[in-house]
């Protein structure tokens, strides 16, 4: 039982990591920890990623090297470790007891290492596979049970779903990260007026992206038609620009006739050549000429037309290689740059023209004159439009009445095209919104009207337009930044605010605490800080699964949203965690009637697909400015006063006090101290005498564990037995304990004192170990010791936890022949209907009947009571706590007669004891 409780708490804390924001190589180490920490017959356990390259490298594992190599200087190679082939294949986990007699393993790790058996698991999530996991001895077996491989597939699984998460979460923040850089893009190609100014932005965006500054592009002459030609080069090439151009020249290298700028015209797809020597397409005399190794070719492609190519070049042999991600995020950069590029190459074209038909206008006689100034005034304004062929654009005159407009005005407004001629610009814009003075700056935050009265959101430019020095109107160019207004808030969304929720997330909730304390700091006011955790929350999600538990988070925020005051706010921590900020109180009623409302709130069940669910909260509370002065601060004590609610049972709320953040870091600095106890022979045992009162000769003793701190001294068993018991320590400290009281037993017997019994106390963690008879089996045979002459002490309320479970380890361990002894008795839960039933050969009297015996009626019939209980039963009876006289009187004439307790003697070490009674 204890085990699985373990278990669950380590699936539990992996679970939690998953759910925060954390890094994928500390969680895949808790994984490992755990693995190694279930199968303790393992000697390695490791995790192998997948590569680019395709194979698989390790990632992280125990131990951290291995025959002189660390992890990730294993690469798996599938030619030779048919094991992992099979498993990658089938996707399924393979355990092979004895490779001696599988051929499937790679024969160069086994022999290596002396395998004897081996475990390879895939880390898998709906089909798609993650990694690979391997364990294995050196030499040694590991028989693993059914139940060993399916709790390693357990944490297999959590590994799979953590890096299923975190891959999730990488696309998510490189999608947001392109479209971003897209708007980015999209805004400087339409601040660029020049092919040479587009280009740069270009050659910016590609080499962020492919991480290559080596660029060129080739684009189509305007007046050459089909004519491709040298045009740009990035200015952080290796290569100087006019050296570039002069090479072209000087190698007569046309790309209108080169079989790989053919292929990408005619494909329109971009073309990855990693190596120029093994591939017929490429020019090989250019290549050599400008040292060139390996080539990427993305096309310009605009309105199906291809406009020419770039070309990104590596110098080095063997470059780093594109992902495919990449090469279609530059291929969206290029596609973007065409459609202003198309633009551009047309207005050359158009300004070539224009300037030749202007030559020849000029030539001619004055009578011309006025055809040649109407002719400007038609070129402006084809200018104007061609400037923003994408965007919107239309001019008004001076009475506001629109005058001309182009095709994505229409568009864009939901006209029909010439429908607008004459409209006033108020049926777009109002001109109280729009700042009516003439500026080449992009101004936004207005809305322009369609023709169905619906508004959107615009950036635009005002500009005038003169004739002869005199403004004769004023033309406006816009864009619809309605889709880049949704993306930024879908991205401010994803920032601050719990998905599953909808409440604010931990980021969001310090931003609100921070203001909210730069308030009270001023107005002296108050701030309540509430940190609430669900009771059975993960039993809830391990038993009806993680939908159920999701439904219950977002009812839970539901209810809260109720509940609170409208000036108070909501917040997920995370998991299972809620926040609770209520700002600027008077009284400190006001905190204890929101904490009643939030207890009641939870009365009602919650339904979830029909199963009504009962869930209660535990609520620590922290005060500004008593309990912090930070954001940081009074949720980090809220959260301690949470702990402290949980350690009472039926305790809902608990205020922070200061000692409680003191105990935490005592209690943590302790926990560490105590890891290197054992190691450090800080642990001593103590033997407490056990006195047969009518010859006051010594029947036993109890072994009692001592920590001798080398700077706090002696530490109480009450400090640091929880925290073992929390930490697990318990299970190899209590270990240590069974194995030296036996040895010291044996030693005892061997000096002749052969009736000499010792009891070793069990704690509920180590009773509950699935090796506990295995453990106190070898420690027997090791010491050599009789297992009549151990007694085992279990507590009263220790065997009642699970009766079924501890009746028949109870009866295991009696099948060893060791004695059972229930410590404590009379101060649990238990039935003494059901005291028969268990397999006991002693009860000890708790201590704290002994006080006052002599005069408490109570202790006195009680204590009788549980003597004769045990005489009745045929039991052996030990009275603890005895330090007086009296008492040992009235437990003689009851017939109790052995003694443990300070009238005889206090623990002692055992050559003390030694000395004393042999």
């Amino acid at each position: 039982m204890q085990k699985e409780q373990t278990r669950y708490s380590r699936l539990a804390h992996i679970t939690k990591l998953i759910n925060s924001k954390f890094e994928l190589r500390p969680l895949m180490e808790h994984v490992i920890t755990a693995i190694s920490e279930e199968i303790v017959q393992c000697d390695s356990v490791g995790i192998y990623l997948p590569q680019e390259d395709g194979n698989f490298r390790g990632y992280v594992g125990k131990p951290e090297v291995i025959n002189g190599m660390t992890l990730d200087m294993h690469l798996i190679d599938t030619k030779f470790d048919l094991l992992a082939k099979e498993v990658i294949e089938t996707q399924k986990t393979i355990y092979i007891p004895d490779t001696a007699k599988d051929r499937r393993p790679d024969p160069r790790a086994v022999a290596g290492f002396g395998i004897k058996s081996l475990l390879a698991l895939p880390i898998s999530y709906e089909g798609e596979l993650y990694g690979l996991v391997f364990l294995f001895d050196y030499g040694i077996p590991m028989n693993l049970s059914p139940d060993e491989i399916q709790t390693v597939e357990a944490y297999v699984n959590m590994a799979g779903v953590a890096i299923r998460n975190k891959n999730n979460l990488a696309r998510k923040e490189n999608l947001i990260s392109e479209k971003q850089l897209l708007l980015d893009l999209t805004r400087d190609l339409s601040m660029s007026a020049s092919i040479a100014a587009v280009m740069d932005k270009c050659f910016h965006y590609i080499s962020v992206v492919l991480k290559n500054d080596n660029i060129g592009v080739h684009l189509l002459d305007p007046l050459a038609g089909a004519k491709i030609k040298p045009t740009n080069l990035s200015e952080k090439s290796d290569w100087d620009k006019e050296e570039w151009l002069e090479k072209h020249d000087e190698l007569r290298f046309d790309p209108s006739n080169d079989p790989v700028f053919d292929e990408v015209i005619r494909t329109k797809k971009p073309l990855l050549i990693a190596d120029v020597t093994k591939d017929e397409r490429p020019n090989q005399e250019v290549c050599r000429s400008f040292g060139i190794e390996g080539m990427l070719m993305i096309p310009f492609v605009a309105m199906g037309e291809v406009l020419g190519a770039l070309a990104l070049v590596q110098f080095e042999k063997n470059a780093s290689a594109y992902s495919e991600s990449d090469i279609q995020l530059a291929q969206s950069i290029a596609d973007a740059t065409a459609s202003t590029l198309s633009n551009l190459l047309y207005m050359d074209k158009q300004e070539v023209i224009i300037e030749e038909r202007t030559s020849e206008i000029q030539t001619k006689n004055n009578e011309l004159e006025k055809v040649v100034a109407e002719l400007g005034s038609l070129s402006r304004e084809k200018e104007l439009i061609l400037n923003s062929v994408g965007e919107g654009i239309f001019g008004f005159d001076l009475e506001g009445k629109i005058t001309f407009c182009n095709a994505a005005t229409d568009s864009i407004l939901g006209y029909e095209k010439g429908e607008l001629i004459g409209h006033s610009y108020k049926s777009v814009f109002d001109k109280a919104q729009l700042s009516m003075k003439s500026s080449s700056s992009i101004k936004e935050g207005v809305k322009f009207h369609k023709k169905d009265s619906t508004s959107f959101s615009v950036e635009y430019v005002l500009s005038a337009i003169k004739e002869n020095g005199e403004i004769i109107g004023e033309v406006v160019t816009f864009r619809d930044i309605t889709e880049r207004m949704r993306l930024e808030e879908e991205i401010r969304y994803l920032a601050y605010y719990d998905k599953l929720t909808d409440l604010p997330n931990r980021i969001l909730l310090e931003d609100l605490l921070i203001q909210e304390i730069s308030r009270a700091a001023k107005s002296k006011g108050n701030i309540a800080v509430f940190y609430l955790d669900l009771d059975r929350f993960k039993m809830i999600n391990d038993s009806l699964g993680h939908s159920y538990g999701d439904l219950l988070l977002r009812d839970v925020a539901n209810r809260l949203r109720r509940t609170v005051p409208d000036e108070a706010i909501v917040s997920r921590q995370g998991g299972d965690e809620f926040t609770i900020l209520l700002p600027e109180f008077q009284y400190h009623n006001e905190v204890l009637n929101l904490v009643e409302r939030i207890v009641n709130s939870f009365a009602e069940p919650f339904s979830l697909k029909g199963s009504d669910v009962y869930i209660k909260t535990s609520i620590g509370i922290s005060l500004y400015p008593q309990d912090g002065q930070s954001a940081e601060t009074l949720i980090k004590n809220a959260d301690a006063a949470m702990y402290k609610s949980k350690e009472k049972s039926g305790t809902y709320h608990h205020f922070f006090r200061s000692e409680m953040s003191d105990r935490s870091l005592e209690n943590i600095m302790l926990e560490n101290a105590l890891y290197k106890a054992l190691e450090n022979e800080e642990l001593e045992i103590y033997y407490q005498p056990q006195i047969d009162s009518r010859n006051n000769q010594i029947m036993g003793a109890e072994a009692l564990l001592r920590w001798n701190h080398p700077i706090k001294g002696m530490i109480s068993p009450l400090d640091f037995i929880p925290i073992a018991e929390e930490s697990g320590l318990i299970v190899p400290i209590g270990r240590w304990v069974l194995l030296n009281a036996c040895k010291q037993l044996k030693i005892w017997h061997e000096q002749g004192h052969t009736d000499m019994t010792v009891s070793v106390n069990l704690s509920g963690r180590q009773f509950e170990e699935d090796d506990l008879l295995t453990m106190i089996e070898s420690i027997l045979s090791e010491t050599g010791l009789a297992p009549d002459f151990l007694h085992i002490e279990l507590t009263e309320n220790q065997i009642f936890k699970n009766t079924h479970f501890t009746i028949d380890k109870m009866k295991e361990l009696k099948m060893l022949g060791v004695k059972i002894a229930l410590d404590d008795f009379g101060t649990g839960y238990s039935s003494l209907g059901y005291l028969k039933n268990f397999p006991i050969d002693t009860l000890k009297v708790d201590r704290s009947f002994m006080a006052d015996i002599t005069k408490d009626k109570d202790n006195a019939a009680i204590t009788s009571t549980i003597i004769a209980l045990a005489q009745n039963l045929g039991l052996d009876i030990i009275a603890e706590g005895v330090e007086t006289e009296e008492q040992l009187v009235f437990l003689t004439a009851k017939d109790c007669f052995t003694i443990q307790g300070y009238y005889f003697s206090k623990p002692l070490k055992a050559d003390a004891l030694t000395e004393k009674y042999m």
